[in-house]
């Protein structure tokens, strides 16, 4: 039987700004380890908002988030901050990458922020991590000299340099072309095949999303499927 590892008990999100809006309706859910999941929906459906929420990046909402066995709601933004770094990574549709550091320097600066070990050690995770997307050779490179395929995987290397529960990804194909968006998924295929790795992805490629485990739809701020 599979373990739940995210669950959400009727949350909901108002925008108040420039008037107020319901984004998010009641949204009851459940992510289980090791599941790749996509949330699918028209531009408005609130599926990015509920992606930014389920990061913990934005706790003013109703309703319950549990991640891990443990309730977020109501945690001190210093709390979150530390929890986001050590168990949720990051993959967005622009890689953010340093243009001025290395691949290898990029992906080590998750993991030297929450200084649970050594730079030596650091470094010699992030080396694994990027022979583990298949871009080792590229370690010393600065990342503004790589391609955009390259640098998308320097940014999943960075997002798994933390070994996070759950990787939360926000159109992480939205800026490739047909040939690295396949790159990007079957690496995120082969991470929660081999790996166990979980994975939240947002997505308006409904080729990705009809591949993944799952595909929750979002229709004016509910789930609908």
């Amino acid at each position: 039987m599979k373990s739940v590892l995210l669950k959400t008990q009727g949350i909901t999100k108002y925008f108040h700004d420039p008037y107020t809006f319901q984004v998010l309706k009641d949204i009851d859910m459940e992510v289980y380890k090791g599941e790749f999941l996509s949330l699918v929906g028209k531009s408005g459906s609130g599926k990015s908002t509920l992606l930014y929420l389920l990061s913990t990046m934005d706790m003013d909402f109703g309703g319950k988030l549990n991640i891990n066995s443990e309730e977020l709601t109501g945690k001190s933004p210093d709390y979150l901050a530390r929890f986001r770094n050590e168990h949720i990574g990051f993959v967005f549709q622009f890689h953010f990458l340093l243009p001025e550091f290395t691949a290898l320097e990029n992906v080590m600066i998750p993991a030297l922020k929450l200084g649970k070990f050594s730079e030596a050690k650091i470094k010699t995770k992030a080396m694994e991590k990027l022979d583990l997307l298949g871009i080792a050779d590229q370690a010393s490179k600065v990342s503004s000299k790589l391609s955009g395929g390259q640098q998308q995987r320097v940014a999943i290397a960075r997002a798994l340099i933390n070994d996070p529960l759950i990787i939360m990804g926000d159109e992480p194909t939205g800026n490739l072309d047909s040939i690295n968006s396949k790159i990007v998924f079957d690496t995120f295929k082969r991470l929660t095949r081999d790996l166990g790795q979980t994975i939240i992805a947002v997505t308006h490629d409904e080729d990705f999303a009809s591949r993944t485990d799952r595909t929750i739809e979002m229709k004016d701020g509910k789930i609908t499927s």
